[in-house]
């Protein structure tokens, strides 16, 4: 910057020469240069007031706007800052495989006191009482108002009508809390598959639910996975079948006598489970708890007869020696196998139901179930064949299905597969399975021979799993099986129209000490249809059933499970779009078309 000096050399010399004094020069450029500064500083002092009332400006309206906004907003209570991970509520639904709902999510609310807030603690607890007088109690609730406590827990869940009589309380210190909680509308229909829910983390606000049997804690994870965007999962279960099949086999139960039931309808080519059954069951909604340990755990509600029940189940085992031995060619179906009795083994002693003559036939063998025809054919296959055999159709391991009590439903083999072990397997004592296991088994037996695994989830298409058998001896098979219902022990589960084909088991239950019951059977009907072209395989299983309409009890099977199995059967097969296939009777033939 250039500065203008105060006492410029060329006006100087002017000014004397003019006569004028020097120092007039100097004092009027210092009061221009004061007068310079001072517009400066004037101009620099109006820039910031400016600027500090544009600041204030925009300050005083951006209160205003946030004034505005929260005058036209619902007003809310404010939430208790937490550092924690959010509680995740949301939990997807669980569908059949036509989309019906089995468990989804209702919106509730929870109960909780703040003793400090609360104006009359006295009445609160009395009033309390009054409106839930089996949960809770006035002298507690009274010690727990009055006391210094400052948070309590009342109720989990309300319904809207337990909300609006506390809220007429008009206390002060009694607070509500939103809620999810899971919600199964068909009730026990599919209690063990489902198996229920319970609260984990939880706060005023939300709770989380996490599975606690059954399907919802094998998907546990999915089902409260945000990603999913909420997508359903869809099983395997026909909620119209299983509603029938439950009807059928509870009515089965109790005209039987029998202390419990399971039954398992399979799928032969997908391995889906179309419905599964446990009898007795629970509602899932208000789920019981478990037996105290030393308790018999079949005596608990809880327990899955179909899953967890492992159990000798007699002579349907006997289709599995038959059709291994076809496979390795060792017999075909007009094989006459020795049949004559008792069949003794050192101090074991092999007997037969009734005497069926020296000998029979493979097929005969099976149609009339012959305990000592099939120890010989197992005795031709030998101990290490027949347990590899056994494994291929997964009777040495627990079933893959989808469920966490499927590990607990794992077989019981001898400690030594030796040969009694051998021929007493071949007819269903001295292994033990599920249900389920057996469904899986006949499956792969009927279905052309390829191997099936039980599954919850709905599928595409059929497994395709490693073959088992040719589909030669998957025929000659359920020939047999067919045999059995229309010549054999199962002549009660011949349903018109549908082909039925079946295995009747009636195993003797052991004893806790030892040894086996003599008045005490574990029954089972393990049947296919329709046998032309088998679709559908059906276990029903009665724990000590018992025909009393006779002047004598009847515990076989052919008296027990047939005749609840063929019920089922003449109820679901419609449901499933199966057509029944009624030939004409010879009388309708003779009928003049006219008429």
């Amino acid at each position: 910057m250039i500065r203008t000096p105060l006492r410029p050399l060329a006006r100087i010399l002017k000014a004397r020469e003019d006569g004028e004094d020097p120092g007039l020069i100097e004092r009027e450029n210092r009061r221009k240069r004061r007068d310079a500064d001072r517009d400066r500083k004037r101009l620099r002092a109006q820039g910031r007031l400016l600027v500090l009332g544009l600041c204030f400006f925009a300050a005083y309206a951006t209160i205003g706007v946030r004034m505005g906004i929260l005058a036209n907003v619902e007003p809310a209570e404010p939430k208790v800052a937490s550092a924690g991970q959010q509680i995740v509520t949301q939990r997807a639904d669980i569908t059949d495989r036509n989309g019906r709902i089995l468990a989804t999510n209702l919106v509730t609310r929870s109960l909780y006191a703040q003793p400090h807030l609360m104006v009359e603690p006295e009445r609160a607890a009395r009033e309390l009482a009054a409106l839930f007088p089996e949960e809770m109690d006035e002298e507690r609730l009274r010690g727990w108002f009055t006391g210094e406590r400052k948070f309590i827990w009342l109720r989990r869940q309300m319904s809207p009508e337990q909300m609006q009589a506390v809220h007429d309380i008009g206390e002060p210190g009694l607070l509500f809390g939103p809620r999810e909680m899971r919600l199964y509308p068909n009730g026990p229909l599919a209690a063990h598959i489902l198996g229920g829910s319970r609260f984990e983390k939880e706060d005023v606000n939300a709770a989380e639910v996490i599975g606690t049997a059954g399907v919802e804690k094998a998907f546990d994870e999915y089902l409260r996975d945000p990603s999913q965007g909420g997508a359903p999962l869809a099983l395997s279960l026909d909620m119209t079948v299983q509603s029938a099949a439950r009807e059928v086999l509870g009515g089965g139960m109790r005209l039987m006598n029998a202390r419990g039931a399971a039954a398992v309808l399979m799928d032969v080519h997908s391995g889906e489970v179309i419905s599964m059954l446990s009898l007795p069951d629970f509602d899932p909604n208000d789920r019981p708890r478990p037996l105290a340990s030393g308790n018999d755990p079949s005596e608990s509600p809880l327990f899955n007869r179909a899953v967890q029940g492992v159990y000798e189940l007699g002579s349907v085992f006997k289709i599995f020696a038959v059709a291994q031995a076809m496979e390795l060619g060792l017999v075909n179906p007009d094989t006459m196998i020795d049949t004559k009795g008792p069949l003794v083994w050192g101090r074991y002693r092999i007997r037969d139901f009734h005497d069926y003559g020296p000998s029979l036939s493979v097929k005969n063998v099976i149609v009339e179930s012959s305990n000592i025809g099939t120890a010989h054919i197992a005795m031709d296959i030998g101990a290490e064949r027949q347990e590899d055999f056994l494994a291929s159709l997964g009777f040495t391991t627990p079933t893959q299905i989808e469920m966490v009590e499927a590990p607990t439903g794992k077989p019981l083999l001898p400690p030594k597969w030796s040969e009694i072990s051998t021929m007493t397997i071949s007819y269903g004592h001295g292994l033990s399975a599920s249900p389920l296991h057996l469904a899986a088994a006949y499956s792969t037996i009927v279905n052309g021979g390829t191997r099936v695994h039980p599954t919850l989830v709905k599928q595409a298409g059929p497994q395709n799993g490693e073959r088992v058998i040719s589909e030669q001896t998957s025929r000659a098979a359920v020939d047999m099986l067919r045999a059995v219902v229309t010549e054999g022990t199962a002549s009660f589960g011949d349903v018109v129209g549908y082909e039925v084909a079946g295995k009747t088991g009636s195993a003797d239950k052991p004893k806790p000490t030892g040894g086996y019951y003599k008045d005490r059977v574990i029954a089972t009907f393990a049947s296919t249809f329709p046998a032309s072209d088998p679709k559908y395989v059906l276990i029903v299983t009665l724990d000590e059933g018992e025909d009393t309409i006779g002047s004598m009890p009847r515990r076989t099977a052919g008296w027990t499970a047939v005749p609840v199995a063929a019920a089922m059967i003449e109820r679901i097969a419609p449901l499933l779009g199966l057509r029944p296939a009624v030939e004409p009777s010879q009388e309708a033939a003779l009928i003049p078309a006219n008429l």
